[in-house]
């Protein structure tokens, strides 16, 4: 018998059918059954060894549990958890969510650091170093910046200081109320008193040499904690000032201080301290008994002033801390601190905006630590190999550490708010917080920096946009030589400028300072008549060689190195393909919403047409046979065609009457115009915008791989932009399409049965053979028996006939099955109703 064809159900009419009938072959289950077992909904994988093995789908691992599991999963999809390497448009969605996801992230980082900082703070710590620092405080002109001794030291305690904290009157000498007492320029809260406190060394701090010890009886060293003076001096000896802290010790601990880095040297956070007033005639008289019994001397190597000042208007705080050092030297040596921070952070509406950017900010910050733990937890060391991620757990890091800062630092402001509240004529020591708080604004910047730089991570998919790192990398192994050859000359110079300039020029009187020094003259920042002054002929020998050597020789050197390894990256990014392109990736994207559309479209068409023609009898009723059958012509699923009829068959009696035609049509119409609507506005928004050129860097076999790897998805959308092009309607490419299909189908059918005809065919031919064969032994047999008869010979060649005719007979029958089989095959070709040939 014939084979049975294979039924044309489920098969898509369009040139999107290979995509199309996987996709809607599952529907075709209910009354027919599927061409083949790879057109079934069963997973279908390939062994190791190439064997093609169907998987059955779990009923464990589906349903709700393992949707939602998925979907968290896919929060934490990145290029290093997903495998993205064979996937080209997959690595596309996964770069592009991790960037859109970091770009969220850096927005809210942003958000977050500029909420702590603004201009106000400058402007706030301008004015105050203006009153404390610049102001004169003698008719000298002096200043705090202009201090150089004791006297002059004491002069700012004396005058400057007083006058630039308390302010008591108004500009017209007329006296503040006690309520406004207590602020600076009369907008700044002075909070608690402020503190001077004093650092000393012991007399036998140092050792006198033997010829001047009878000259010389005391001396002084440098300040360090191993010989600070501890012991109680000047009225401290005395019995009624055993208890005051002017002249008394107190260690760091009892103070709760902490180190400064000063610019002779670091100094600790103990030492003699006395609290100043809270009106101008206390500090002035403090100030006096300190003056007169001689509170600084020659021990005293460094005074602190430190007080803090709150702005309610904008509230900030001010930390401020005056130093006077005194080196072993002679002399003095002023420095300052103002630390201007914002300490109560959640005041205003926008304060609370931030306080939740913060708390979304944590948020990320969780779901990159999920993320990085996936990573490690799935490539191992191999996580450790690749700079990006060491940057991840280094802005994780620093991020975490800073909310933790963030929690401590509101609580502990708190605290201190209310201690001061409960005593306010003690010292407020902000100078931890101040600190802690600086540093904390210094990592928000540093974080900031690096979630910049880690842009970077995303977009070196593209080949323009790795030239940076891959000129780095190619260069690293001779810029590293080089910068040995470089800092070996450097540095001899950085020694020799501090050997022979260090005694009388500041920008070299340390090491540290001549190395940068010689780095600012690289850049053009240089003093030569310094030099020429200090070393007449010295100096400029030493500027001349070192401008000839480590500018024009060494630097140069140094940008040839940089520019030619560029030229080799540029060389080979043009011979390089791009990861992928990420417009190519929008454009096929687009290229597939618009056969999505036409692909609708052309279905409402079909279905307009099929209600025209469905009615064979005529009698304005269609049944669901006659519908059936009309769009099994048009290759639709049976699934596909019961939904459709089911919907505008709304009572049920399966037959779509005048009113059930008409609303079917209403609604097609209105279907079909939505979707011309959307898809000419799609061709209007692409209209403006030019097809991207092909670089003309890229080689012909690129492009050659490219249109392979890309033809099944842009097939439809070429040949639709062609079709309009030749003057072919897309609505007709379909159909033809669409039949073409069908007659592969069919011919496909017809080639199986001509296959059937020739394998019988052939075994007729050999059947031929044995007849003859049968007769020659006939004939051989008769010639062979002359002893015999004439009777017994006649009826042994009856005999013989009859069994070769019985034999014929059963042959002739296959014969005519065989005609019979031909004439079937020659109506299939030739019969025009069949869906061969002649239908297409």
């Amino acid at each position: 018998m014939p084979r049975s064809r294979p039924s044309s159900a489920g098969r898509p009419g369009s040139s999107r059918s290979r995509n199309a009938w996987t996709e809607e072959s599952t529907e075709n289950q209910g009354d027919e059954p599927s061409a083949s077992p790879a057109y079934t909904s069963d997973v279908i994988q390939v062994g190791k060894k190439g064997t093609p093995t169907i998987q059955q789908p779990d009923p464990k691992k589906t349903g709700c549990c393992n949707a939602f599991m998925r979907g968290i999963r896919c929060l934490w999809a990145t290029r290093l958890t997903e495998d993205t390497e064979h996937d080209k448009e997959l690595k596309v969605r996964t770069t592009l969510r991790e960037l859109i996801v970091y770009l969220i992230f850096l927005a809210v980082l942003c958000i977050l650091s500029f909420g702590m900082t603004s201009s106000t703070m400058f402007y706030f710590t301008n004015v105050l170093q203006n009153l404390f620092i610049t102001t004169p405080f003698d008719r000298s002109q002096t200043n705090y910046q202009g201090i150089g001794n004791m006297e002059d030291a004491w002069n700012f305690l004396n005058i400057s200081l007083p006058a630039g904290l308390y302010w008591e009157s108004w500009y017209n000498n007329e006296q503040l109320n006690d309520n406004e007492l207590g602020y600076i320029y009369y907008q700044n809260k002075l909070l608690g008193v402020p503190r001077i406190r004093q650092l000393r060394v012991l007399n036998t701090s140092c050792t006198v040499p033997k010829d001047f010890e009878q000259e010389i009886r005391s001396c002084y060293d440098s300040y360090a904690e191993s010989i600070e003076d501890k012991k109680p001096f000047g009225l401290g000896l005395l019995k009624d000032y055993e208890n005051d802290t002017a002249w008394q010790y107190q260690t760091s601990k009892q103070l709760d201080g902490s180190k400064h880095w000063g610019t002779v040297a670091t100094y600790g956070g103990g030492g003699f301290v006395k609290n100043l007033g809270k009106t101008n005639a206390e500090a002035l008289d403090i100030v006096a008994e300190l003056y007169n019994n001689l509170w600084i001397d020659r021990g005293t190597r460094a005074i602190f002033v430190d007080f803090t000042v709150y702005n309610a208007n904008i509230n900030l705080f001010c930390q401020v801390r005056l130093v006077v050092e005194f080196p072993a030297t002679g002399g003095a040596i002023p420095s300052w601190t103002f630390r201007t921070v914002k300490l109560i952070r959640y005041v205003s509406m926008g304060d609370y905006f931030i306080l939740a950017c913060e708390c979304v900010f944590a948020l990320f910050i969780l779901y990159y630590m999920v993320e990085e733990i996936i990573e490690i937890k799935r490539n191992k060391l191999e996580y450790f190999k690749t700079i990006w991620n060491f940057l991840d757990l280094i802005i994780i890091f620093i991020s975490v550490v800073c909310i933790a800062f963030n929690v401590y630092r509101t609580l502990a402001v708190t605290n201190l708010l209310e201690n001061l509240l409960n005593n306010p004529d003690e010292f407020a020591d902000f100078e931890f917080l101040g600190f802690w708080q600086t540093q904390f604004n210094n990592a928000v910047a540093f974080t900031v920096f690096l979630a910049w730089i880690k842009i970077f991570k995303y977009i070196s998919f593209n080949k323009t946009m790795t030239q940076l790192s891959s000129t780095l990398a190619k260069c690293a192994k001779d810029v590293a030589g080089f910068a040995i050859m470089f800092f070996i000359v450097f540095l001899a110079y950085a020694q020799l400028g501090y050997l022979v300039f260090g005694t009388q020029i500041q920008d070299f009187s340390t090491f540290q300072s001549s190395i940068f020094t010689l780095f600012r003259i690289i850049l053009g920042d240089f003093d030569f008549h310094a030099l020429e002054s200090a070393q007449r002929v010295i100096g400029p020998i030493f500027f001349l060689t070192y401008v000839f050597f480590v500018f024009f020789v060494l630097l140069n050197m140094f940008l040839a190195i940089i520019n030619d390894t560029y030229s080799e990256v540029k060389a080979d990014l043009a011979n390089q393909k791009s990861e992928f392109e990420v417009g190519d990736y929008f454009k096929r994207g687009y290229n597939k919403m618009l056969e999505k559309l036409n692909f609708k479209r052309d279905k409402i068409i079909d279905i307009q047409k099929t209600v025209q023609i469905a009615d064979s009898n005529f009698d304005k009723h269609i049944d669901f046979d006659e519908w059936r059958s009309a769009l099994k012509k048009q290759g639709y699923a049976d699934a596909e065609i019961e939904n459709l009829f089911a919907k505008y068959d709304l009572d049920g009696d399966r037959v779509l009457d005048e009113d059930d035609q008409r609303r079917m049509q209403l609604d097609l119409n209105r279907q079909k115009d939505d979707l011309t609507k959307e898809f000419v506005e799609l061709e209007d928004r692409s209209a403006g915008h030019r097809r991207r050129p092909m670089s003309s860097r890229k080689s012909r076999s690129e492009h050659a791989a490219e249109e392979e790897e890309d033809s099944d998805d842009d097939s439809a959308a070429q040949s639709s932009r062609g079709s309009r092009g030749s003057g072919v309607s897309y609505e007709e490419f379909t159909v033809l399409s669409r039949r073409v299909d069908r007659m592969e189908h069919s011919i496909g059918s017809i080639v199986s049965k001509i296959d059937a005809v020739l394998v019988k065919l052939e075994a007729m031919e050999k059947a031929k053979l044995k007849r003859r064969e049968t007769m020659s032994k006939i004939l051989d047999t008769i010639a062979e028996s002359d002893g015999m008869s004439d009777e017994a010979k006649r009826e042994q060649m009856e005999r013989l006939v009859r069994d070769e005719l019985e034999r014929w007979d059963s042959e002739a029958n296959l014969g005519g099955q065989g005609s019979s089989a031909r004439l079937r095959t020659g109506a299939a070709l030739g019969r025009p109703g069949t869906g061969g040939a002649s239908n297409a």
